[in-house]
């Protein structure tokens, strides 16, 4: 038997269709726009002539900017901060859901635990303390005052330890009957069947990393270790306002500020453009997390 859809079913798959590419476009081009004015000539993107499609192609802004020691030295930064940083997040992370998802049974205090975690959601001591903090453990103009001081979100805990309960607890207590311990169940059952939380989790982390721009220029005294983001907020200002060689002046004659800014902007959105389809169908998995109950 051949099924045949109604006129109702082909307009509303119509519309769908539609709307879903509609959505789809306004994400994309913006995108599109922004490597289109970073790769148009001065004039064109001053002038406002540049839509979907270069004007006067040229490769002048992202030539400026790839032959910048300081633009080279401040993506090994950046790149450091996300692996290191990603790693040390994940870890604690992992650690800190797995017992915080135990019944109080078998982890006692657990509650008064979720609750002196949680409790830092809503309130921190501030910027100024903070710095202190940062100051007096010697972390100034180091990597990993980028790093410690947001080692464990406890938002992602939080999403981690719902999945970690969500696991079926037949699970755990089988492999606890064969002898298994906390480690090897961790290790074997839980963070093999929570795939789809922790790569929306890595996804989270890295974006955060990535993006991460004032901390670098509170924290680091020496424009050398900036991370990009940091870099690059402070590149067109920089330019702007100090002198600059003649070299750099040469190198600028082709370069607005509107078109090494779209570079910029581009530039810092790429990696995780790149790292994103990768992760896409756990990513999609995961953000259901806690939404099938067992």
């Amino acid at each position: 038997m051949v099924y045949k859809a109604s006129l109702g079913r082909k307009v509303f798959t119509f519309v769908n269709v539609l709307f879903l590419v509609a959505i789809t476009l306004l994400g994309i081009l913006p995108f599109v726009h922004l490597l289109s004015v970073s790769l148009s000539s001065n004039v064109a993107a001053m002038a406002a002539e540049v839509k979907l499609w270069p004007v006067g192609f040229t490769f002048e802004a992202y030539h400026y900017l790839g032959k910048k020691v300081e633009f080279l030295r401040s993506l090994g930064v950046s790149v450091e901060r996300v692996v290191l940083g990603t790693i040390i997040n994940m870890v604690l992370t992992v650690l800190a859901a797995y017992p915080l998802s135990k019944s109080n049974e078998q982890f006692r205090f657990r509650t008064l635990y979720v609750w002196f975690f949680a409790i830092t959601m809503f309130f921190g001591g501030g910027l100024i303390p903070t710095y202190i903090v940062i100051k007096e453990t010697a972390l100034l103009n180091s990597i990993w005052a980028l790093i410690l001081p947001g080692a464990l979100n406890v938002w992602n805990m939080v999403m981690l330890l719902n999945f970690f309960r969500n696991i079926p607890k037949d699970m755990e207590e089988a492999a606890t009957i064969d002898g298994a311990s906390q480690w090897s169940i961790l290790w074997r059952i839980y963070l093999p069947v929570s795939l789809p939380a922790l790569a929306t989790i890595l996804l989270f982390m890295m974006v955060g990393h990535w993006n991460s721009w004032f901390d670098g220029i509170l924290y680091m005294n020496s424009p050398e270790k900036y991370p990009l983001q940091s870099y690059l907020s402070t590149l067109v200002t920089s330019i702007n306002k100090k002198a600059i060689s003649l070299d750099d002046l040469n190198a600028l004659e082709n370069v607005s500020e509107k078109t090494l800014r779209t570079a910029q902007i581009f530039l810092g959105a790429l990696p995780i453009m790149l790292v994103y389809p990768f992760l896409q169908k756990y990513f999609i998995k995961g953000i259901t997390v806690g939404s099938v109950k067992e």
